[in-house]
């Protein structure tokens, strides 16, 4: 797939769906045929989510032309992030660390598809992403310990504002979603679409498959 402005097509009828931490290749592919809208697979060797990129190629590769994969990364080095995109198997890198706006304006300089992804507690942090230059912008529950997948709850009210802010991002809402709730989430943040890892997983890195499907059919 060709880089692109946005993460997910833009289009205000409705709300994307991204299934996040996925390890296998049949649960990958169950996963593109409930509906979702991407896939994200996460390269951060302390996350209990993580799969290698050699593991991973073969049925990413089988996934082609379907739908964005997303690699999560943790402070990869610019090399590290050059090696997934050359793989030919990604087609967003999502960067769930540390990494500065200068950080990232620098990557996307280098024609690299990136994205960032930020754990936010309370408006002063929700704040700090306008200096990002990144369209597409992911709002996880603020974990300093986790960089995601933590399962805790985000401020809706703080994603709210975030979409009143910048009309002209992408806001991906993540932290906490469950089938249960991802509705009342979605009413009330308006988000271009919605992550979810440990919200429809029977252990860390394994898909409920009834609950991913209970989750899409939630997002409407």
């Amino acid at each position: 797939m060709s880089i692109t402005r946005f993460l997910f097509p833009p289009d205000p009828e409705r709300v994307a769906v991204k299934i996040c931490g996925i390890t296998r290749g049949d649960e990958a592919h169950a996963i593109v045929a409930a509906g979702a809208d991407a896939l994200g697979i996460n390269f951060w060797p302390q996350s209990k989510r993580y799969i290698a990129l050699a593991a991973a190629v073969p049925w990413l590769r089988e996934l082609d032309g379907t739908v964005p994969r997303v690699a999560v990364t943790v402070n990869a080095t610019d090399a590290e992030l050059r090696a997934l995109h050359e793989s030919g198997v990604i087609d967003w890198i999502q960067l769930h660390g540390d990494e500065t706006p200068e950080r990232v304006r620098s990557l996307i300089q280098q024609g690299l598809p990136v994205f960032k992804a930020l754990g936010v507690k309370d408006r002063a942090m929700l704040e700090t992403a306008a200096a990002f230059a990144s369209p597409t912008l992911l709002l996880d529950a603020y974990a300093p310990n986790e960089y995601g997948g933590s399962g805790e709850t985000m401020d809706w009210s703080l994603g709210a504002e975030a979409v009143r802010l910048w009309p002209d991002r992408q806001i991906v809402l993540a932290g906490g979603l469950t089938p249960e709730n991802v509705a009342e989430a979605v009413r009330q943040v308006h988000p271009a679409a919605v992550d979810v890892a440990s919200g429809v997983e029977t252990s860390p890195g394994r898909k409920d498959l009834d609950k991913v499907r209970a989750f899409i059919e939630s997002v409407g």
